[in-house]
C-alpha cells in the first residue's frame, strides 16, 4: 500500500465520518471532566504526599 493511496482511502473515510460525530448519547462532557479533575488532583495529592522534604 503506497503512501498517496493510504490519503486517500483517510480521506474518504474523514469525508464520510459526519455521520459519526464522535459523541456517544451516554458521554457526557461534564462527567467525563470532572472524572479527569478527579484524577488530576488525587495525582497532585500522591505527588505532595511523597515529596514531603521539600
Amino acid at each position: 500500500m503506497s503512501i498517496p493511496s493510504t490519503a486517500a482511502q483517510f480521506a474518504t473515510l474523514a469525508a464520510e465520518g459526519g455521520e459519526h460525530a464522535g459523541n456517544h448519547e451516554s458521554l457526557s462532557p461534564y462527567l467525563t471532566g470532572g472524572g479527569a479533575l478527579f484524577a488530576l488532583l488525587l495525582l497532585l495529592w500522591i505527588t505532595t504526599r511523597f515529596n514531603r522534604d521539600r
